[in-house]
């Protein structure tokens, strides 16, 4: 019973804590179906679209630099509660604005949400999971990610086509946001999950590694207890909590930045940044155009998005079934040596000009092998790698990084395929996963099964080697 009892809490808070990557998937992806529409009703120039696009990456980036250290003084759940707030005034705010300064200022709010959220939910999940499921625990929250960026694309199809079904007959407030300006009811979607993650937060507990930190040791120990039902493995769990945590002094950007903690934060940063510049989100957010480019005829974009989107859920369970039996750097090295191949594949088909859906083959391929290692290793290996007093503001740093090369990779992709072809813009992203696959191969190293503790006391030793 005391096994099934510790399954039910782990899931419970993990799923939890997970909805965090759902909602960041969903405000990330919802913006796709709201870019024409809102164009068109607030005639739009040229810059003031890609402001409209871009300006929640400045609230993103807002979100992550003062969360992780906030999260660090007052408790990881609180900042979560922060999160689902913020996710909540957002939608409902973006929903009736009336002028262009109020939808600036909402998505400003909404990538903030977005930057808490991808920085504190995995940071939370990897503190409460135990160190033999802790890689798939983490990995839920990219699934939820995924989750997120599919509901969003079927909810905008959804309205799209419920909005063209019902025309122009007259209606009240309801008819307004889902049919006359329908992309408000796109964003409005995102109150339902907002409302849940903010109501669920209440019955979820705090980090017992904050807690043992701050010296709340009969709180923590309360918890590690209910994670693990042998009261002396949890009594044993707490003391090299409060081991490591004395050794890594006050914590803090000064600490981050000694030796061989600096060692492991530029290893964390370049596989994150690598992740990014493998191409992934000009697969997701330019894919229709890719492929009108090359010659499909794609009358409903929406669509294909949702096509594209359900097969990067899907491909995230191979991350969730094999990181904890096969290990974190096995994986990661497999998927990115695949992934280059996927990628030089889809540039070789259009070097060779082979159009239409047989290009959807490496295309897919590629989101295949990202599924189950670039995008949710990043995380995993974010989040274990630190010891807790410094864990929170480490992962902000990543997360910024994250956000950081996103937007670069925004920034230059339409210039890349103007400049260089498509097919060289995608040999360039097979040789940033080319790339990954040697860095990971000579810095990174196994975690799994290992307890965060223990974690901290062998890298140690190994980053030197």
């Amino acid at each position: 019973m005391g096994n099934s009892n510790t399954r039910l809490f782990i899931t419970t808070v993990t799923l939890i804590a997970a909805l965090g990557g759902l909602l960041f998937g969903f405000d990330v992806a919802v913006v796709s179906g709201i870019i024409l529409p809102v164009k068109t009703q607030f005639q739009l120039t040229a810059s003031q679209e890609g402001w409209f696009v871009s300006c929640a990456l400045l609230g993103c980036i807002a979100g992550v630099a003062f969360s992780g250290t906030l999260s660090d003084r007052i408790g990881r759940k609180k900042v979560l509660a922060l999160a689902a707030f913020l996710f909540l005034v957002s939608a409902v705010g973006f929903a009736v604005s009336t002028t262009w300064s109020l939808l600036i200022f909402f998505r400003l709010l909404a990538g903030m949400g977005v930057g808490v959220a991808s920085n504190i939910s995995p940071l939370y999940i990897s503190e409460l999971a135990p160190a033999s499921r802790r890689g798939r625990l983490v990995t839920f929250y990219q699934l939820a990610i995924t989750i997120g960026i599919l509901v969003a694309y079927c909810s905008n199809l959804a309205i799209q086509r419920y909005a063209a079904a019902a025309g122009d007959t007259s209606g009240g407030w309801l008819h307004w946001l889902f049919v006359t300006e329908y992309w408000r009811g796109m964003f409005l979607v995102g109150v339902i999950p907002a409302v849940a993650f903010f109501a669920l937060l209440a019955i979820v507990p705090e980090s017992p590694r904050w807690l043992a930190r701050f010296g709340r040791q009969t709180e923590a120990l309360h918890i590690l207890e209910k994670i693990n039902p042998d009261k002396k493995e949890a009594a044993a769990e707490l003391q090299a909590i409060l081991a490591v945590s004395a050794d890594a002094s006050k914590g803090g950007l000064r600490a981050l930045l000694q030796p061989p903690l600096r060692h492991l934060l530029v290893m964390a940063c370049v596989l994150t940044a690598f992740s990014q510049f493998s191409g992934i989100n000009a697969v997701i957010y330019y894919g229709p155009t890719i492929l009108r480019s090359s010659g499909v005829v794609a009358n409903d974009t929406l669509l294909y998005q949702v096509m594209l989107g359900a097969a990067n859920m899907l491909f995230t369970f191979v991350a969730i079934w094999k990181v904890d039996s096969l290990g974190r750097r096995p994986l990661y090295l497999a998927g990115s040596i695949c992934a280059a191949a996927a990628l030089t594949l889809t540039g070789i088909f259009f070097l060779l000009q082979i159009n239409g859906w047989p290009l959807l083959i490496p295309i897919t391929f590629f989101l295949l092998f990202f599924a189950f290692s670039l995008g949710p290793l990043k995380f995993v290996i974010a989040t274990e790698i630190f010891p807790t007093p410094v864990r929170g503001l480490a992962l902000s740093v990543c997360i910024l990084v994250m956000w950081v090369s996103d937007w670069l990779l925004n920034l230059l992709f339409p210039i890349m395929r103007e400049g260089m072809g498509i097919a060289t813009t995608f040999f360039l992203f097979a040789g940033c996963c080319l790339f990954s696959f040697f860095y990971a191969k000579k810095y990174l190293f196994e975690t799994k099964g290992q307890s965060l503790e223990n974690i901290t006391m062998k890298e140690k030793t190994i980053i030197h080697h």
